[in-house]
């Protein structure tokens, strides 16, 4: 399956309804993000070395723009044309988060 993406106007949430609170979401890309996340650093990388791309991670708003400046070095350095169009939806996701008072990215792993 892979990783997917959820931007959401409040903390998400595995119950019924948790859908009210998505504005956008990300599925297309399968394992697209994984390489590219997983081979971070999780304790020098900030926060996207946080994030497992096969579990689950929620980042907020403020921990979003930090992130959002981390993917461009990743988009630069990504090693193959296929994953890029998922790190760039990433990007984008994260730029989202960033400007969206009160919301969070959930990194839906498998």
């Amino acid at each position: 399956m892979g990783t997917g993406l959820e931007l959401h106007s409040g903390r998400p949430r595995r119950k019924k309804g948790a859908q009210d609170t998505v504005l956008r979401s990300s599925y297309e890309y399968g394992e697209g993000p994984a390489p590219a996340l997983s081979g971070l650093d999780p304790h020098r990388s900030g926060v996207l070395g946080r994030v497992d791309p096969y579990r689950d991670t929620v980042i907020n708003e403020q921990e979003a723009e930090p992130a959002g400046r981390q993917i461009v070095a990743l988009i630069e350095r990504c090693p193959t044309e296929y994953r890029r169009p998922a790190l760039l939806d990433l990007a984008a996701m994260l730029e989202a988060c960033a400007t969206t008072p009160g919301s969070y990215l959930w990194f839906i792993g498998d």
